[in-house]
C-alpha cells in the first residue's frame, strides 16, 4: 500500500497513516476499480457479510437462504463449510449465478491442524520450536486448502495469564515476546513467506484473533470484561498481535470484550488509530461470532446503531450477525454511513480475494485430486507425531521412574486412557476421531509384545454427570459408566495390584477447557484425585499422564506422585508421542509457556510480574508488612520455562563481551550448557533481561531471546545471545518506545526461576 507518511503526535504517540484505499498493486487497483464501478451499494454491503454455513456449527446462530443471498450477491464469503466438493459447488452458485460472478471466501477454523492434528496450541507452544510450529501450520495449510478452505480463523495470540479462562488452551501462554515470535511463524506456515504469499493453491491467509486483550478477561470468565491501562497494553499485551501483522497476516479478527469502555468490535481507536495507523495493517478486519450483535447487550445502541459504529471502526466483515447486511443501507440512507465507508471495506474484501487469486481462478483450491492425496498423509501423521512428543513437559520425574522399561505388566488407569474423541483436543472441528487413537492402543504399539498393557476406567471424569457432560460437549462423549464410584475404583485396584507400573490418565477432557469453558476451581477433578490417591496406596510405581488445557493447581500431586508427565492433548498422534515418551524413544524436551498457580487464589501468578515497594526477600515465605500471603507462598508449583528431561543439563557462568554498550553498540551473553546425563536431549536455553532502574516501573524479567539445542551425552555447547539496544526498548509513559540508559541484568538459564546472571551498563 502506499504511504501517505504523515508524522504526527496523537496522544504522546507518534505513527505514520496508510492510505488503505490505494496498494502498490496497480493491476490489482485498476481491477478493482472496474468492478466496484460496476457493483451497487447493495452489492458493495453484501460483500461484507460472512455467515455460517451451518455445516459445522461453532456457535449459537445460523443464516438461512445462503443460496438465494448468494446469487442476490448479498454474501462475500462462508465459514466452517467442509469438503470441496461441497465448496467447489457454492462457489459455482456465486461465479456462475450471481449478477458480478464475485466469488466467495471460504474460511474455517483450522487452530492445530486439519485432519492431521496437532498439539493444541498452549502445547505447541512448549516446544519452543519455531520451525517445528511454523511446519504445524504448513501442513494444515496444505490439507485445509486440498479440501476447498481458503482462509483460517488462526492463529490465536492472546496473552493469558488467568488458568481459569478456558481459552488459554488456545493461546501461546503468558508471555509476548515468545507469542510474537510464534505468531510470525504460524503466518509464514500459513500464507508462505511474504515475496510468494499465496503463489500456490495451498497457501491460504491467516487471521490473528482476538485483536485485542481477548485472554484478560475478569475473573477468567469468557467473553469478559477487559481493563487495564494502555501502557500494559503496549508493553504486556499488543506485541503479538503486531508481530503478527509485521509478518504480513492478511486478515485480523476482533475480540469480544471491551477495551477503554468500548466493545473491541466498535472501537475506533483500536482498529484504526492503532492496528491500521501505527502498525501498518493493510489487510482486512472481520468480527468474531455475531460480535456486531452482541454490542446491544453490551450496552451501546441498537443493531442498526452498533453496526455503523463498527463500520466507521474499521470492521470490513460481519461474520453471521448480518447487520451489515440488513441496516447499513439505511444508515446510508440517512447519512449516518458515508460511501466512502462502505468502498473502503468492500475494497479490502475484494483485495483479499485478488491476492488470494480467486478472480483469476475461483476454483482455485477445489483440486478434487488433492483432497484425495494431501489429506491425513503418512508424512503429516509422522511429523504430527514427533512434535506432539516435543510438547509434552516432564513436571517430576522421582528417582527417575521415567522412562519406563518395554518389559511386564503396565496398568492403564483412568477416564481418559481409552478414548479416542478425547486426543485431538479443543478446536480439531475437522478431525476424525475414528481416526484417533486411544493411550491404551499408543502403548500397546509403542511397546509391542515386550509388554502387557492392561486398562481399567477407574472413575468417570467428574461426580457430577451435568458438569461432565458440559465438558464433553460437541461428540466428545466419554461414555459415563453407571457404576458407582466404589465399584470403578476397586476394578482399578485389582488390575493395578496385579500390575508392575500404574500409568494414571488423568485431568480434564477436551472440552474441559476452549471456548466458553472457563473454570473457578482448576485442579483435578473430584473422583479423579481420590482414585489417584487409591493407586498409590497400593505402593506401586505410579505416572500420572496428565491431561489438561490450562494449568492444573497440583499441589498435592506434586508434593505425593513420583513421576508427572503433562501430555496436554497431542492431537490424531498423540497417543504414539506418549508411548513413545515413556518408554524413552524419545526424551522429553517441552518447557511451560504459563506458570503453574498453588491454588486460585494466587491467579492472575505470571514470571514478569513487577515487584512492589515491599517486594518479599527471596527464600522466604512470609513477613510482615511485606507483599505475601498468610497462608501460602508466592511461589508457583512450576514456574514459566520449567520442564525436565531424562537427562541433566548444567550451565556455566553467564560471560559478557563487554560490561558496558553505548546506544549504537552491541555486546554478547554467553553460558556454556553441558549434557551431565546418559541420554542425548534437547534443552531449551532462556534468555531474561531486567531493565534496573527505569523511569516508570518494569518487570523483574523479561524473556527476550532462547534457543533449543540438542546435546548429545556428554556434551558441551556454549549458546550465545546478541544484546543490542534494540531488545532494551520498552514504552515508557508517554507511550514513546525508547531504551534508557542505566543497568541491566543478564539472566540465563533451563527456566526463569532457575538461572546465572550478569550485569552490563548502557551509557
Amino acid at each position: 500500500m502506499k504511504k501517505l507518511l504523515l508524522s504526527f503526535l496523537l496522544g504522546c504517540s507518534v505513527f505514520v497513516i496508510n492510505a488503505q484505499s490505494q496498494s502498490k498493486n496497480v493491476k490489482m487497483d485498476r481491477f478493482i476499480d472496474d468492478l466496484m464501478g460496476k457493483m451497487t451499494i447493495e452489492e458493495k454491503i453484501g460483500q461484507l457479510n460472512l455467515p455460517g454455513s451451518g455445516d459445522i456449527v461453532t456457535g449459537q446462530a445460523k443464516s438461512s437462504d445462503i443460496a438465494g443471498k448468494i446469487k442476490r450477491g448479498q454474501v462475500g464469503g462462508l465459514f466452517n463449510i467442509k469438503g470441496v466438493e461441497k465448496i467447489k459447488d457454492v462457489q459455482r452458485v456465486a461465479v456462475e449465478e450471481s449478477r458480478l460472478g464475485i466469488p466467495l471466501i471460504f474460511g474455517m477454523d483450522v487452530i492445530h491442524g486439519y485432519e492431521t492434528v496437532f498439539p493444541i496450541p498452549l502445547g505447541l507452544s512448549c516446544t519452543w520450536n519455531m520451525a517445528a510450529i511454523e511446519q504445524s501450520a504448513r501442513i494444515a495449510a496444505i490439507e485445509a486448502s486440498a479440501d476447498g478452505i481458503c482462509w483460517t480463523f488462526s492463529p490465536m495470540v492472546d496473552i493469558a495469564r488467568d488458568p481459569r479462562w478456558g481459552r488459554i488452551s488456545e493461546g501461546n501462554g503468558e508471555d509476548p515476546y515468545l507469542g510474537g515470535q510464534i505468531a510470525k511463524a504460524m503466518v509464514r506456515g500459513y500464507q508462505g513467506t511474504n515475496d510468494k504469499t499465496f503463489t500456490a493453491n495451498d497457501q491460504i491467509m491467516a487471521c490473528v484473533k482476538h485483536y485485542a486483550l481477548y485472554g484478560a478477561g475478569e475473573a477468567g470468565r469468557d467473553y469478559n470484561t477487559v481493563d487495564m491501562s494502555r501502557q500494559r497494553m503496549y508493553n504486556e499485551y499488543f506485541y503479538p498481535y503486531q508481530a503478527a501483522v509485521e509478518a504480513g497476516v492478511g486478515s485480523v479478527m476482533a475480540s469480544f470484550n471491551e477495551v477503554d469502555g468500548v466493545p473491541a468490535t466498535g472501537n475506533r481507536w483500536l482498529m484504526t488509530e492503532v492496528l491500521r495507523n501505527q502498525w501498518g495493517f493493510n489487510g482486512f478486519v472481520v468480527t468474531d461470532f455475531t460480535g456486531i450483535a452482541e454490542m446491544t447487550d453490551h450496552g451501546i445502541g441498537d443493531l442498526q446503531t452498533v453496526s455503523a459504529r463498527a463500520l466507521n471502526a474499521g470492521i470490513d466483515m460481519d461474520m453471521v450477525a448480518e447487520g451489515f447486511l440488513n441496516t447499513i443501507k439505511k444508515s446510508y440512507d440517512e447519512g449516518k454511513i458515508t460511501k466512502a465507508e462502505i468502498d473502503l471495506a468492500c475494497r479490502r474484501i475484494l483485495e483479499a480475494k485478488y491476492k488470494l487469486g480467486l478472480f483469476s481462478d475461483p476454483y482455485k483450491y477445489c483440486d478434487i485430486e488433492r483432497a484425495k492425496t494431501d489429506i491425513y498423509k503418512p508424512e503429516h501423521r509422522e511429523i504430527a507425531r514427533k512434535t506432539a512428543g516435543e510438547s509434552f513437559v516432564l513436571l517430576k520425574n522421582q528417582n527417575n521412574l521415567l522412562p519406563l522399561d518395554k518389559k511386564g505388566t503396565i496398568a492403564v488407569v483412568g477416564p481418559l486412557g481409552n478414548t479416542k474423541e478425547n486426543m485431538p483436543g479443543t478446536w480439531s472441528v475437522a478431525a476424525d476421531f475414528n481416526k484417533a487413537t486411544t493411550v491404551v492402543d499408543g502403548l500397546k504399539a509403542v511397546a509391542g509384545n515386550r509388554a502387557d498393557i492392561v486398562y481399567a476406567k477407574g472413575s468417570n471424569l467428574t461426580a457430577d454427570p451435568v458438569l461432565e457432560d458440559r465438558a464433553t460437549m460437541f461428540d466428545r462423549s466419554l461414555k459415563r459408566d453407571g457404576r458407582t464410584e466404589e465399584e470403578l475404583r476397586n476394578e482399578a485396584l485389582r488390575i493395578a495390584g496385579n500390575a508392575d507400573v500404574i500409568v494414571a490418565t488423568l485431568g480434564e477432557s477436551s472440552e474441559y477447557s476452549g471456548e466458553s469453558s472457563s473454570r473457578s476451581e482448576i485442579g483435578i477433578p473430584d473422583v479423579q484425585q481420590r482414585l489417584l490417591q487409591e493407586l498409590l496406596k497400593t505402593g506401586k510405581p505410579v505416572v500420572l499422564v496428565l491431561f489438561t488445557g490450562r494449568p492444573l493447581t497440583l499441589t498435592w500431586e506434586s508434593e505425593n506422585v513420583p513421576a508427572i508427565l503433562n501430555v496436554w492433548f497431542g492431537g490424531t498422534e498423540g497417543a504414539y508421542a506418549i508411548g513413545d515418551v515413556l518408554f524413552g524413544d524419545v526424551n522429553p524436551s517441552g518447557k511451560l509457556t504459563t506458570t503453574f498457580p498453588q491454588n486460585v487464589g494466587q491467579i492472575p501468578l505470571y514470571y514478569n510480574h513487577k515487584n512492589t515497594g515491599r517486594p518479599l526477600a527471596e527464600g522466604k515465605w512470609f513477613e510482615k508488612f511485606r507483599s505475601n500471603y498468610l497462608d501460602v507462598s508466592n511461589d508457583p508449583v512450576y514456574p514459566f520455562g520449567y520442564g525436565l528431561s531424562y537427562t541433566q543439563f548444567d550451565y556455566s557462568d553467564v560471560k559478557l563481551s563487554a560490561a558496558t554498550m553505548d546506544t549504537a553498540g552491541k555486546l554478547t551473553a554467553s553460558v556454556t550448557v553441558t549434557n551431565n546425563g546418559k541420554m542425548d536431549g534437547k534443552e531449551v536455553v532462556q534468555l531474561y533481561i531486567r531493565d534496573v532502574a527505569g523511569s516508570v516501573t518494569r518487570p523483574v524479567k523479561e524473556l527476550k531471546g532462547f534457543e533449543k539445542i540438542f546435546l548429545k551425552a556428554g556434551e558441551s555447547r556454549t549458546v550465545t545471545f546478541t544484546i543490542t539496544p534494540e531488545l532494551l526498548k520498552f514504552y515508557n509513559y508517554d507511550l514513546k518506545y525508547v531504551f534508557e540508559p542505566g543497568d541491566f541484568d543478564i539472566m540465563i538459564g533451563g527456566n526463569s526461576h532457575d538461572v546465572k546472571s550478569a550485569r552490563f551498563m548502557l551509557k
